[in-house]
């Protein structure tokens, strides 16, 4: 098991209409996700494109989401951007920094927090034309034009963090030390 030691940036929460979250000096999770938030729960249903057809109850694999400080960096300088891209706009509930390649962390990677809380990755978190459009009506490219927001999808593919379950309740705090332990596969004969 491969283990890095990384930084919680900032820490978010929310249920707003245009998607972000707000940032949070200290959060409660518990077992169905995080308190006070969207996408809190064991199971959601599934949207158009999902990996189930629209409208299936399905098991919540998207409790929490999280992004790092170096890839929005990179999103942001693809799409032109002249502010900094946030978690807060991206609608993440974590940011972390010092965690190489986070987007590509593997499934049952875990994030283990001062606390003992534990966050376990599930996947990858796909952009979305959605976000684009928030993203259009936030920024501005160094132009001084509207950041175009259908680039998003393609600009941040690879980049836009991951998606878990909550395996340990407990709280954390902008600022805590994360552990990141990185479950390998196997290797055969």
């Amino acid at each position: 098991m491969k283990e890095l030691v990384g930084l919680l940036v900032s820490v978010h929460t929310g249920n707003n209409e245009d998607l972000s979250k707000d940032a949070q000096a200290s959060v409660k999770i518990e077992l169905d996700g995080f308190v006070g938030d969207k996408h809190r729960g064991f199971e959601r249903v599934a949207w158009p494109g999902d990996k189930d057809p629209a409208g299936t109850v399905r098991r919540n694999e998207r409790q929490w989401s999280g992004v790092s400080v170096e890839e929005l960096a990179i999103i942001g300088q693809k799409m032109d951007l002249k502010e900094p891209l946030t978690a807060t706009t991206l609608g993440a509930n974590i940011c972390v920094e010092r965690i190489p390649d986070f987007s590509r962390l593997p499934a049952s990677t875990r994030l283990i927090f001062p606390s003992g809380a534990v966050l376990v990755v599930e996947e990858c978190n796909p952009p979305c034309a959605d976000m684009g459009e928030k993203i259009t009506a936030k920024y501005t490219t160094r132009s001084g034009e509207r950041a175009a927001g259908h680039l998003f999808a393609s600009r941040a593919f690879g980049l836009r963090g991951v998606v878990g379950v909550v395996d340990v309740p407990g709280v954390i705090n902008a600022g805590d030390k994360v552990v990141v332990q990185i479950v390998e596969p196997p290797v055969g004969d």
